[in-house]
């Protein structure tokens, strides 16, 4: 039996280890899994889940639910936000088990580009009639991304958002405001070194972003051709030109808008490889997945040569992308 025809049977067929991540998204995690189990119970399948109560237990989980996975012929299941999915995503990426997706965040990019239904019983009960299909991810030293990483104003923005989330709650009317407060405390520009191709340049931004996925860069009104490379083989970059904090806020109003691309200040580019030397550096900021960290430069973003195992809907389960 091909490594193929073993995930196609375990996503049928295999018990489902579901990390279950208490802290994302608006639903309580005992609501969830109340839905859930119901929904699980009821199919007959076998499941079992591995609850996350703190972040710090997220990886140990989903290594966990790899080990369970490849010993009894079965599927890893995330139930969480485009973090929690990406850490578990991590564990299972080039072990041979089928991946699903359970959305409970507030963008779920990565299971809308993918047309996973939002809610709950929707997601659960599509799950159980999914099928494989291997999908690209990107890497940044190493380190996996479904959606997007950044480097500069963007993981700054990342953290206010998550402080004004803490306070008024997760609603993508406090990202925007939080936005609009990251704008107006704009923190300098970044001198970096890029490579790509065979081609060198020296350019100054307040922020780099690599994109993963389609649907996040055409929403933002990023130019076609390099939103679409995404499902081509190809990871998006995006640079700004230095600009003023006026100029920002109009930048993030075109993002809202969906014309980002058409700003004569905004250059996108699409690529395989792209090495990034931030001048004067030797570890910088970086978020992935809407999680920020300090990684050590360079930095070197590539395609990932292994595909992610997905589970995608049936025709007849598939969400409308939008």
């Amino acid at each position: 039996m091909s490594v193929d025809t073993q995930a196609q049977d375990a996503a049928r067929n295999g018990p489902l280890f579901i990390v279950i991540n208490a802290a994302s998204g608006s639903h309580a995690a005992g609501d969830a899994k109340t839905a859930l189990t119901g929904v699980f119970t009821e199919s007959g399948r076998d499941f079992e889940f591995l609850e996350v109560a703190e972040p710090a237990q997220l990886q140990a989980q989903a290594s966990r639910a790899v080990e369970l996975a490849r010993s009894r012929g079965g599927v890893v299941v995330a139930a969480g936000g485009d973090g929690t999915i990406n850490t578990v995503a991590s564990a299972v990426l080039g072990s041979g088990c089928p991946f699903g997706v359970l959305p409970q965040g507030t963008f779920n990019y990565f299971a809308r580009s993918h047309a996973i239904p939002q809610d709950t019983l929707a997601a659960a009960h599509a799950l159980l009639r999914a099928s494989v299909s291997p999908v690209q991810v990107g890497k940044v030293n190493g380190q996996l991304f479904l959606v997007n990483a950044s480097l500069g104003l963007y993981p700054q923005l990342l953290e206010d958002r998550e402080a004004w989330k803490q306070q008024w709650g997760r609603s993508r009317l406090v990202a925007f405001a939080a936005g609009l407060a990251s704008v107006f405390q704009a923190r300098g520009q970044l001198d970096l070194q890029i490579e790509t191709a065979g081609q060198a340049a020296a350019l100054r931004t307040p922020t780099l972003f690599v994109g993963n996925n389609h649907l996040q860069l055409a929403r933002v009104g990023i130019a076609e051709k390099d939103a679409n490379a995404v499902q081509h083989g190809h990871l998006a970059g995006i640079v700004l030109r230095p600009i003023g904090t006026l100029a920002l806020f109009g930048l993030l109003l075109r993002g809202v808008l969906g014309q980002l691309g058409e700003a004569d200040t905004v250059h996108s580019f699409s690529f395989t490889r792209l090495r990034v030397m931030p001048r004067g550096r030797r570890r910088i900021k970086l978020a992935t997945d809407g999680e920020v960290g300090w990684a050590r430069t360079p930095l070197l973003f590539e395609v990932a040569a292994e595909r992610l195992m997905l589970l995608v809907p049936a025709p007849g389960d598939r969400a409308e992308v939008a």
